[in-house]
């Protein structure tokens, strides 16, 4: 009995130790593991280094040159442009445009030089691009329509242009968006899918200003014109260009309308406008000129 309990103890005894030593050796055997994982990595890293280390720097330098020159020859153009008074949005246009040529010949080169082949990259680019058109269809219409209005250039930047029931200076000409500013300094973005195409009234830099009074059958339309064009030339409200235009514009039923255009910068074109309108009412009041109501005459015939 004493010797089998003997036995018991040792065997547990060793199945002990021998756990203990497998789990001594455990941790020994994963930081082998790991460093032998490092040690190839290492490998492979100064072996990557040292067979492509030259075309790395080569290709590093092409592209930091490359991107230098780009810049150099985006400026270059610009001057030019600038040169011929060419459109400052047409002119930048073209800037970014070289510019980005240039950055994507120089990015080809640099990755010949790394033994990279472009042309799986140019048939990716062409599928992604087929299944982006059908997806953005609207945005490139709008890139399309502004680049239609840089390259034929209906107005630029400064000008006053009307579209789409809305009016303001033109800002900014993007691809994608032009923007223009109204009197109120509101900027009002507007596609350009829905310029191209539609009725765009260009007045450069001014804007006409129409407007109308009517006055009483007994007043002299023709005194009355040139009391008008007298009152608002003291304003000084228009501009020099084109003289302002005073005279009958329609023999209504109860009054004759007198019709007045003048030429006013945009940006102050509601404030001109009722400046106009309250000079020419009190210069009406003090000469005695009356702006008459809607009436009818009415005569009864009595019958015989």
């Amino acid at each position: 009995m004493s010797v089998s309990t003997e036995n018991n103890n040792e065997s547990l005894t060793s199945n002990i130790s021998e756990s203990a030593k497998e789990a001594a050796e455990l941790p020994a055997e994963l930081l082998r593991t790991e460093i032998e994982q490092v040690s190839r990595v290492y490998q492979i890293m100064v072996d990557f280094f040292a067979n492509y280390s030259f075309q790395l720097i080569g290709a590093l330098l092409i592209f930091i040159l490359g991107y230098s020159v780009a810049g150099k020859v985006a400026k270059a153009v610009l001057r030019l442009c600038e040169k011929h008074k060419l459109d400052i949005t047409l002119s930048r246009f073209l800037a970014s445009t070289t510019k980005m040529v240039v950055l994507v010949l120089v990015s080809i080169i640099a990755l010949n030089k790394l033994g990279i082949s472009v042309t799986p990259f140019v048939a990716a680019i062409g599928a992604i691009s087929l299944g982006a058109g059908l997806a953005l269809q609207g945005l490139l219409a709008n890139y399309a329509a502004g680049f239609n209005i840089i390259i034929i250039r209906p107005f630029v930047v400064g000008d006053t242009i009307e579209v789409q029931g809305v009016t303001g200076i033109v800002k900014e000409v993007q691809l994608a968006y032009t923007i223009i500013e109204n009197e109120d300094e509101a900027e009002i973005t507007i596609p350009n899918k829905h310029i191209v195409g539609e009725v765009v009234l260009n007045s450069r830099k001014d804007t006409l200003l129409k407007l109308s009074v009517g006055i009483s059958y007994q007043d002299d339309p023709i005194k009355v014109s040139q009391l008008i064009e007298e009152t608002l030339a003291k304003l000084d409200i228009y501009t020099d260009k084109v003289r302002m235009q005073v005279g009958i514009d329609e023999f209504a039923d109860s009054a004759i309308n007198i019709g007045i255009r003048l030429w006013i910068p945009t940006t102050n074109l509601y404030a001109a406008k009722y400046s106009a309108y309250q000079a020419i009412y009190l210069a009406f009041a003090q000469e005695k000129v009356t702006i008459p109501f809607p009436q009818q005459d009415v005569h009864l015939i009595q019958p015989e």
